[in-house]
């Protein structure tokens, strides 16, 4: 089973985990100053190295991924944005069966190396993301100062180069009108709070990205230990709303009952609405309240009633009329256990 679709540690409110690392090949100049020759060099020099590397990982051209995949993957957090939608084809990835390895080539810098898991689990993830980087070192040799650390082409990620994330899903907290207070305090403690998508993007299903905002001067597991204690912090505010809500049981039933009923017998339905429907209904799922539905199947549900991977599931191409028909009939299935 591929880790999105997974039950992690404290995945009731930690939908998952992911390590980045930004790094650079010495024989090569920043990304932005490189020639069309430079950055097909470096695709091939990557793509020789590949079998050398393992962990099952395979060496992909973006431009020989059909459009709905890339954006499959950008709705699974694995591809950025700006990767998807780079209409040069000068990129790559390097990605294994389970997805939760993949590396971004000649994305804003050479490498994007990321690994991901369900769940609360930063330090395992950043121990594999370790042990692959040192085999890429050695391999290709990354650009790096004795002062600064690991040379990148954005100044926020020099010295580690990490960035360390955590997806949360916060909705008790926005309920109960906590939920800006709490986030000006994540703010204050050197991390940055996003939507799912990362840099200028919306929450959506009350989901938030928290991410170090140091690089420099700090070790990466400091990063991810200071990360971890403050998600931590976060998840208990979460449970205390959960539980303050939970008190007028009345009200939450009806809330999370009239989104499952809403979500179970519509005959259209659009990705924003089904977005907001998904959070009441994990909110529901997680706290016992809705007993049809188990987290597995929420995970199904919100990955497959996204836009890409809607489609991808169908087998087809639809506009935006049927798809909105199409994910009313794949909740359905999905709700039944069907394939």
């Amino acid at each position: 089973m591929n880790w999105y679709l997974e039950n992690g540690k404290d995945s009731d409110i930690i939908i998952s985990s992911r390590i980045r690392l930004a790094r650079n090949i010495k024989e090569f100049p920043f990304k932005i100053k490189m020639t069309k020759e430079d950055k097909n060099k470096l695709l091939e020099k990557v793509k020789f190295i590949t079998p050398s590397i393992g962990y099952n990982l395979k060496f992909l051209y973006l431009k020989d991924i059909d459009d709905i995949t890339k954006m499959s993957l950008v709705e699974k957090h694995i591809l950025s944005p700006e990767i998807a939608l780079n209409k040069e084809q000068d990129s790559a990835i390097l990605i294994n069966d389970q997805e939760n390895i993949c590396i971004m080539i000649n994305e804003e810098d050479h490498i994007r190396l990321q690994v991901f898991t369900s769940g609360l689990d930063l330090q395992n993830t950043l121990d594999l993301a370790i042990e692959i980087d040192e085999k890429l070192n050695e391999i290709l040799g990354f650009s790096s100062s004795e002062k600064y650390g690991f040379l990148t082409a954005c100044p926020t990620n020099v010295g580690t180069g990490l960035r360390a994330s955590v997806m949360v899903h916060l909705p008790a907290l926005k309920i109960t009108g906590n939920l800006s207070k709490l986030l000006h305090i994540v703010n204050s403690f050197g991390m940055t709070i996003r939507g799912a998508y990362g840099e200028d993007s919306k929450a959506k299903s009350d989901i938030y990205q928290i991410s170090n905002n140091q690089t420099l001067g700090i070790t990466e597991k400091e990063i991810v230990t200071n990360l971890e204690n403050i998600t931590k912090k976060v998840m208990e505010q979460e449970r205390l709303a959960r539980k303050y809500l939970a008190k007028n049981s009345d009200d939450l039933e009806d809330k999370v009952y009239r989104s499952f009923g809403i979500l179970t017998n519509a005959r259209k339905l659009s990705s924003e609405e089904t977005d907001n429907l998904l959070s009441d209904i994990k909110l529901g799922t997680d706290l016992g309240i809705i007993e049809e539905l188990n987290d597995n199947k929420v995970k199904e549900l919100m990955l497959y009633t996204k836009p890409a991977n809607l489609q991808k599931r169908v087998g087809k191409l639809l506009d935006s009329n049927e798809r909105d028909k199409n994910r009313a009939v794949v909740i359905k299935k999905i709700i039944r256990g069907d394939k």
